[in-house]
């Protein structure tokens, strides 16, 4: 009995290792013919104007080689985390280690933010790319409103950040404002603007949505681009003003904050400033973000996301809730974009395009629509991932690529697709017996 029992397991192994080598060879095979002319043969116009190639086999075999690899490695992994007779094959242990650094990674991950000007003082390029990571993570936390909790599809969020960034540009340099003063204004308008974009499309969802929102966003980059009079037309609007410390400049006068201080001057410290700056913002979508999921009109948002007849059946006006979740992701998108204009210095068209959409779009995705840390999480992986990759010019928007279909077919609902409930018990409540008779409930 025991011998013929065990007869089909040793049929089995096999059979399943036949199946991973012929879904690695598949996978193979296709990369070659996807990567045959991309990587393979690469062709360009000569200097008499003739077309020349040239191959590079091999490092069309690598590439080959590695999706081979990586499909065998996907399979076997596959296997250990798939179910088995209902019950994870992960160890507890593992589970267990996983639970407890998801439950301490915001925080270590927020301490560690506040900690990266003192870690990294003496380093202007990593300064740099944290100011642009936070930046993106506001971008994504603005647009996670629309699109994670109101669940309308947004292709034209660039608009909004173009109206924050030319808001604040054309106010500080034309009538002399402060940052502080344009900050807020600049989010108004962009609100402004979120609510004109919010009427067109009340009776529109999905695809259509989708399509009026990136006409959207082409429409104000191309009104910058002719407006010539007032938005200086493909030329941008140059010596923006830089922010102030509450009407203290950062510079080496005698009325500068190092001055004040008594301390020595250093240009790093207006990058940290500049750090601190983005980061109290991005903590402030946030925090406003958190403080709204919990109100009613958060609660709307997320109805309106599941269903919207089921939102209109339960008495839910649709046409305030659309309205109030575009304003307030414009609004947001409105900071970040004053926020850029002032820490470049320099805006031009050329920063507005729908590239940048499709980022910020992508960055609330694969971190997971509802999701805070997720989008933070997927905003530094992105960010990120670009400046490791600028090395490898030829192959970096293909790993990006691969990269993006890995997370989708192993993660569709993004990074952290988890969300915790915007209501519920905080302990059990008993009924009364009166109350579950048949005839009351």
């Amino acid at each position: 009995m025991s011998a013929t029992s065990a007869r089909p397991s040793h049929a089995a192994q096999p059979s399943g290792s036949a199946f991973i080598l012929k879904k690695a060879l598949i996978s193979a095979l296709v990369a070659l013919v996807l990567f045959s002319l991309m990587i393979g043969i690469r062709t360009e116009a000569g200097p008499q104007g003739g077309l020349i190639y040239w191959t590079r086999f091999g490092d069309l075999a690598a590439l080959v080689g590695a999706v081979f690899g990586g499909s065998i490695v996907v399979e076997l992994l596959r296997q250990w985390w798939g179910p088995v007779d209902k019950d994870r094959v992960v160890p507890k242990p593992v589970q267990s280690a996983m639970s407890f650094a998801g439950r301490w990674l915001a925080p270590a991950l927020l301490v560690f933010t506040f900690l990266v000007p003192v870690i990294f003082y003496n380093q202007r390029y990593i300064l740099d790319l944290a100011i642009l990571v936070l930046t993106y993570v506001m971008l994504g936390w603005g647009l996670n409103v629309v699109v994670g909790l109101a669940g309308l599809l947004d292709l034209g969020y660039v608009a909004f950040y173009a109206v924050g960034a030319y808001s604040y540009g054309l106010l500080a340099t034309n009538f002399g404002w402060s940052f502080w003063i344009c900050l807020p204004l600049a989010g108004i308008l962009a609100a402004f603007w979120g609510v004109l974009l919010g009427f067109p499309v009340l009776r529109l969802r999905g695809d259509y949505l989708a399509i009026v929102t990136l006409a959207f966003g082409e429409i104000i980059r191309l009104v910058i681009i002719n407006w010539q009079e007032l938005t200086g037309g493909p030329n941008g609007v140059s010596g923006i003003p830089r922010p102030s410390f509450f009407g203290i400049p950062l510079d080496n006068s005698d009325d500068g904050l190092a001055a004040k201080l008594g301390i020595e001057y250093s240009p790093t410290h207006r990058i940290i400033f500049l750090f601190y700056l983005i980061l109290a913002l991005a903590l402030l979508t946030n925090w406003a973000t958190i403080r709204l999921r919990r109100l009613p009109i958060g609660r709307a948002w997320e109805a309106l996301r599941e269903d919207e007849v089921a939102c209109r059946a339960l008495g839910i006006n649709t046409t305030t809730t659309k309205l109030t979740a575009f304003a307030t992701g414009a609004m947001f998108g409105g900071f970040a974009g004053a926020f850029f204009a002032t820490r470049q210095g320099f805006i031009s068209p050329e920063s507005f395009t729908f590239q940048e959409s499709a980022l910020v779009l992508a960055i609330v995705v694969l971190g997971g629509m509802g999701s805070q840390l997720g989008v933070a999480l997927a905003a530094l992986a992105m960010i990120g991932g670009f400046e490791l990759f600028r090395g490898l010019e030829n192959y970096r928007m293909l790993v990006f690529g691969m990269s993006m279909v890995l997370i989708m077919v192993w993660r569709p609902r993004g990074l952290i697709g988890h969300r915790a409930p915007t209501v519920y018990l905080t302990k059990a409540k008993t009924i009364s017996s009166d109350l579950v008779k048949e005839g009351h409930g």
